[in-house]
């Protein structure tokens, strides 16, 4: 009999569902709250109030497109966190009475663990083996981890203050560029030179720090200005280049002494951020076996919860009805 794995993502500005068949993706829908970028960045109420206005709707065409009537699930994932706590109670919400009504078990899935665990979506691509060393970089999470199995995540290290793509995002306004600014960054980056040279943090360990980089950033825009209004202007694609050389070089020191210390050779990459092109150069040059996510995937979406579910309930890690949604939760 068929494992039919229903998943729900909410644990931010995006409405998502999918369907996995066996492991084998049936069905991916995603329905995005572009209103957000009127305000530079996600307003909670918003975002919740648009959960309730599209999940059921989510559902039901991620269940039509694969051609599942519910009644034949075998359980139902659901992002638990973290995340925006209102976006998450919807989801939480829905997946309950889901489990409820249809008497299926509930798996609740810690949103940046299924971000690693995307890699085993597609036969199409090379898959990681356990364990691995997995780098997830968003914008709110920033954490180098050690995945022995689909429900063991030891976290080696992580920022101290800002995460990459808040790095991203924050710099990229002082540039003038738009919400999310991180993308944008990129894009021009291609175009530029990294000439410009910030200060660098010192961080013990493998953990991270961009709030430093950030404050560096700000104060040669400013200097710079003084002297010619223009500069930003004038420089846009060398200064994104080198904001972006800047951020991926902390990042990449650090999977380098964690590759050294723990002697795993396969890293892992995850979150929004593993979208950008600088940092997979980067990782790309190592020494390494190293797992890059599919552009598709490297966003919020319903897909890599789904397939942490199915893993996680083939290992027998389920859920109950009195499982909480949380804003903030350890890998």
């Amino acid at each position: 009999m068929a494992t039919i794995i229903l998943g729900i993502e909410t644990s931010c500005d995006d409405t998502a569902a999918a369907v996995l068949v066996d492991g084998k993706l049936r069905a991916n829908v995603v329905s995005q709250q572009l209103e957000h970028e009127n305000y530079g960045g996600v307003i909670p109420e918003l975002a919740s109030r648009a959960h309730v206005e599209r999940i059921a709707a989510v559902v039901e065409t991620s269940l039509s497109r694969a051609n599942i009537d519910k009644k034949d699930l075998t359980a139902v994932a659901y992002t638990q966190g973290p995340g925006l706590l209102g976006s998450l109670l919807v989801g939480n919400a829905f997946a309950k009475s889901l489990s409820l009504a249809l008497n299926i078990p509930l798996v609740a899935v810690h949103h940046m663990q299924a971000h690693l665990l995307v890699h085993f979506i597609d036969d199409s691509f090379p898959t990681p083996r356990f364990p691995f060393l997995g780098l997830t970089v968003s914008g709110g999470h920033t954490q180098l981890v050690h995945v022995d199995h689909a429900s063991s995540f030891e976290v080696l290290g992580e920022t101290l203050d800002d995460a990459a793509g808040e790095a991203f995002d924050k710099t990229g306004k002082m540039l003038g560029l738009p919400y999310p600014a991180g993308p944008n960054m990129d894009k021009y980056a291609a175009l530029g030179t990294s000439k410009f040279t910030f200060g660098k943090p010192t961080v013990a360990g493998l953990n991270f720090s961009f709030s430093g980089l950030k404050t560096s950033v700000l104060y040669f825009l400013r200097s710079a200005q003084d002297k010619d209004p223009d500069f930003i202007k004038n420089n846009l694609y060398d200064l994104c280049a080198s904001i972006q050389a800047a951020i991926v070089a902390i990042l990449l020191e650090k999977v380098k002494t964690a590759v050294k210390q723990t002697g795993l050779k396969q890293v892992v990459l995850g979150g929004g951020v593993s979208a950008n092109s600088g940092l997979r150069k980067a990782l790309e040059a190592l020494d390494v076996e190293l797992f890059l996510p599919p552009l598709p995937y490297t966003t919020d979406n319903a897909a890599m919860i789904t397939m942490a579910g199915h893993l996680k309930y083939n290992e027998g890690a389920l859920d109950n009805l009195s499982s909480e949604p949380k804003a903030r939760m350890s890998i």
